[in-house]
């Protein structure tokens, strides 16, 4: 196979205090033999320092500015691999290790790769091109790092041609998640789907929806920016404005960038939240302009930063306002503490950034604690030159304490289990080998192996999910001032499967509620009530608050829109909070016009027990019997009582029987009372018609029995029919907007008209028969008030039918007992209190004689209109009548009208005597 060999080259010093790389061991940081050889990538510098504005020669520059939690981070792999080697773990099997120093710099990064993958034991430096590297043994097994996501992306590329595990600390990009572009990368800290949930999770339920990002122009912060806008959007969480920061401290436009991202911090007045994606070196700097501006603002911190003691420390930094942030869950650091007590070790050659963080010590010998991380860093940003005295220790091993200090527990923690994770794989693989053999296996081997180990740490069971994710949860935590120093507190922990938060200190999460009371919105919150209505082009979180419409309630603050309240049981007034159930109405016992009309039924139902006994009383008089008699003013008395008594059925709650019966009992009742007056009509008409063709007529209709019943039976048949086919029924009626109308439903308005117009028909041929016969004699004419009872029949239904047609709701019901009332009470005074009258009051004209002088009165009259009709016809006849003079002028036929006359009065007597028969006993008629 053909092979093309790559020679490493030395690429310069990237420490401060090195010279120009001679060999390529120049190049590595930290460095311990081993059987197997672990790298390590790590950013112990914030920077390049570039002579020129862009690179012209192909090398690596010097690096500055030295990181103290970094380099921590550093000790910590240094740290538990060593812990591992004095364990029975790996059964005399020992890890090497070979650190390096990214200078958050990719290039540097890569140039590390490079190394990682030259050829093991080979003679010169060099990487192999080859087809198949399953058989290729580079220089070390594994690389742990880098931290920066951006830098691991690169690296992760480049290791993925020999499959190389790649374990990183603290790369949290969503991307690197992906196994077909990342196959030979695992992380032992969550994606940042998970802290970008998270945080949208906290801002919402904070109350805050109008907040602010600032990220790095970089991998991890363009794809951290995306992530966190999907998911605040999932939350109704609206970002007032994206700030990107250049990633690179040696950009030249970055403190022009960051000047600008506080005036529009500042321009925005409502934005109090703000989330930031920056490296510490950039927060750093944001911070403390923010500080000079008296930018007052709640910052919420990515795991980046939200635990740096770098930032902790800047002067003045409680004026920022209050910081929340999510860091990577810690473990037991006791063991990392004792190792930072014990690092008194004068440094020697094989771990360069422990030397110059001794250079940088000695040189800040005479600087307190509380200013020795400012004087590092503005010594580190220089040529150091090294003194080897004893000064250095003494100095070197008394600040100790400050380290501790600068230690990050989660990254810490999450380097910790990076490292056993490969312990514990390297055990499983190393069972059936042996490993003491640097060529016992290669790095995609022990991959395969890596991405199905599960470790015990703690009593915590760890392992990588499908992604190559160890989902170990984040730490809230809350930046507090005791006593003029800022702190960080865990006030909660995350859990990512359920997407909730561990309460874990009460005192703390007290404090954290009083963020709550700081706003961060675009709009008034809507109280509950009310809705939000947004504005086409305008954020869903800037709104307008709008009551909610009847019949619609919010029950929470600025609900995006009212909910529906069932409008079959219950309504809402407007602007409401909750739906009311509906009250159930109907015409009530207790309402006022239902007593009302109760009260003139019972006055109804006494008048006919009043008449019934009046007449009872008066049986034997002529008033009486021209009544037709007792029975049948028993039946239409009765007929009224059930008229009045039917009232009764329309009020109360409604009830299948009493729909049912209101209605029939009515029909039927008011059909024979109509029915037994039309028979009075016709015997009245029949008693003093003289007319003899009418006379005729009215003796062949005059049938009494058979007509009642004929007339009465057909409405009966029409209910009957309309109770089997289409019966009433309850209905409840939820039309209305605040009440449930329980109502009788009539089953079939046709057989409701036609009961009612079948009842009409029947009235109008009583009126007309009862009209013809209007100027009967006075007292005993009943035609007369019989005409007046139809006609207020006639006008009371007329006027029902458009007020029942146009009458909605409970008192629909008293309508039509009204008109039942106005016809009944029509009917019953019209038939029956003039008789009352004449009984009660007139008593004279109550008598047989008075009756027979009545009826001999009215015979004369009508003799004389009959006589005077015959002459008139007589003359017109002989055309003229010639006059006697001798007779003194009178006509020659005045004698034969006398005759005429007298022969018309015995006729109308024995007409009458016949008709009046059927009114006063036989043996009066013949004294007469």
């Amino acid at each position: 196979m053909a092979l093309l060999r790559i020679p490493m080259t030395c690429f310069g010093s990237i420490l401060a205090t090195s010279q120009p790389c001679q060999t390529p061991d120049d190049f590595v940081a930290a460095t311990s033999p081993g059987h197997i050889m672990i790298g390590g990538l790590f950013a112990i510098h914030e920077k390049m320092l570039f002579s020129e504005d862009y690179p012209r020669q192909p090398e690596i520059q010097r690096c500055v500015g030295f990181e103290i939690s970094i380099f921590l981070q550093a000790l910590a792999m240094i740290h538990s691999i060593e812990m591992i080697n004095n364990s029975p773990l790996l059964s005399g099997v020992t890890l090497g290790y070979e650190i390096y120093d990214t200078c958050t710099e990719v290039t540097v990064a890569m140039a590390a790769a490079l190394r990682f993958l030259s050829k093991l034991n080979c003679s010169r430096e060099m990487v192999e091109f080859k087809c198949d590297y399953s058989s290729y043994m580079p220089r070390v097994k594994a690389v742990i790092g880098a931290g920066y996501s951006e830098i691991t992306m690169a690296v992760s590329r480049m290791l993925n041609l020999q499959l190389m595990p790649q374990v990183s600390y603290e790369s949290t990009a969503e991307i690197l998640s992906d196994k077909i572009r990342f196959p030979s990368f695992l992380r032992t800290v969550p994606s940042d789907f998970y802290q970008t949930k998270a945080m949208a999770h906290l801002i919402q339920k904070s109350g805050w929806n109008w907040i602010g990002i600032i990220a790095t122009d970089d991998d991890y912060g363009r794809l951290a920016l995306n992530t966190f806008a999907v998911q605040t959007a999932a939350n109704n969480v609206c970002i007032a404005f994206k700030e990107v920061l250049p990633a690179f401290l040696s950009d030249d436009t970055l403190e022009v960038r960051i000047n600008e991202t506080l005036e529009k911090i500042i321009a925005e007045a409502q934005v109090n939240v703000i989330v930031v994606f920056l490296r510490q070196s950039h927060v750093f700097n944001l911070f403390s302009k923010a500080i000079e501006r008296n930018i007052n603002k709640i910052w919420i911190a990515s795991d980046n930063w939200s635990t740096a003691t770098k930032i902790t420390t800047i002067p003045n930094v409680e004026k920022i306002g209050k910081v929340v942030g999510f860091a990577f869950r810690r473990g037991n650091m006791s063991s990392f503490h004792s190792f930072l007590q014990n690092l008194h070790i004068f440094p020697s050659e094989n771990n360069k950034a422990l030397h110059e963080y001794a250079m940088l010590l000695s040189a800040c010998a005479h600087v307190k604690d509380s200013d020795l991380s400012q004087c590092i860093a503005n010594h580190s940003q220089g040529t150091l030159a090294y003194k080897a005295n004893k000064d250095i220790e003494r100095n070197f091993s008394l600040r100790n304490d400050f380290l501790w200090d600068y230690t990050e527990p989660g990254l810490v923690h999450s380097v910790q289990l990076a490292v056993l994770a490969l312990g514990f794989a390297i055990r499983d693989l190393c069972q059936a080998r042996d490993c003491q053999n640097p060529y016992a296996f290669q790095p995609w081997e022990l991959l395969d192996v890596l991405k199905n180990v599960t470790f015990i740490d703690e009593g915590n069971s760890f392992h990588f999910d499908a992604h190559g994710d160890m989902n170990t949860g984040y730490d809230v935590v809350l930046w507090k001032e005791t006593d003029g120093h800022m702190t960080i507190a865990k006030m909660a922990q995350y859990d990512l499967r359920n997407d909730v938060f561990i309460i874990t200190d009460q005192e703390t999460i007290s404090e954290f509620k009083n963020l709550k009371q700081i706003q961060s919105k675009c709009s008034k919150e809507c109280s509950p009530g009310q809705m939000k209505k947004t504005t086409r082009n305008q954020h869903i979180c800037c709104y307008e608050c709008v009551n909610c419409p009847e019949n619609h309630y919010s029950n929470q603050t600025d609900m995006d829109h009212c909910f529906l309240c069932n409008n079959e049981t219950h309504w809402a007034p407007v602007r409401s909070t909750r739906c009311f159930e509906k009250e159930v109405e109907y015409l009530n016992w207790n309402d006022s016009l239902a007593v009302l009309l109760l009260a003139l039924s019972l006055l109804g139902i006494m008048f006919v027990l009043a008449i019934g006994i009046i007449f009872t009383k008066n049986l034997n008089t002529p008033i009486v019997k021209s009544s037709g008699g007792l029975l049948v003013c028993y039946v239409i008395l009765l007929c009224h009582f059930l008229n009045f008594a039917s009232t009764g059925f329309f009020i109360g709650e409604p009830q299948d029987f009493t729909c049912k019966t209101r209605q029939t009992l009515f029909g039927v009742s008011f059909t024979l009372c109509i029915s037994c007056i039309l028979m009075k009509s016709l015997k009245i008409l029949l008693a003093f018609s003289f007319d003899p063709k009418l006379q005729s007529f009215l003796k062949c209709l005059y049938q009494p029995i058979p007509i009642i019943f004929t007339c009465t039976g057909i409405q009966v048949v029409i209910c009957t029919l309309w109770l089997i086919l289409a019966a009433p029924a309850v209905e409840e009626n939820v039309s209305l907007p605040r009440v449930i109308l329980l109502e009788c439903e009539e089953g079939s308005i046709l057989a409701f008209g036609t009961m009612l117009g079948y009842t009409a028909i029947l009235a109008f041929i009583c009126f007309i028969f009862a009209f013809k016969g209007r100027k009967l004699p006075e007292h005993y004419n009943e035609a007369k008030f019989i005409t007046f009872g139809m006609l207020i029949y006639f006008i009371a239904w007329i006027i029902f039918i458009p007020v029942y047609a146009t009458t909605f709701g409970k008192y629909l019901p008293a309508v039509e007992i009204i008109v039942i009332l106005i016809s009944n009470y029509g009917i019953l005074c019209c038939t029956f209190f003039p008789k009352c009258y004449v009984i009660l009051c007139k008593q004279e004209a109550n008598t047989k004689s008075a009756f027979l002088k009545m009826i001999y009165s009215y015979s004369s009259q009508a003799a004389s209109s009959l006589a005077i009709s015959h002459v008139s016809l007589d003359s017109t006849n002989s055309n003229i009548t010639m006059t006697d003079p001798s007779s003194g002028g009178r006509s020659a036929t005045q004698q034969e009208s006398k005759d005429l006359q007298a022969q018309a009065f015995a006729h109308i007597c024995r007409e009458n005597a016949t008709r009046v028969s059927k009114i006063l006993p036989r043996k009066r008629i013949s004294s007469i």
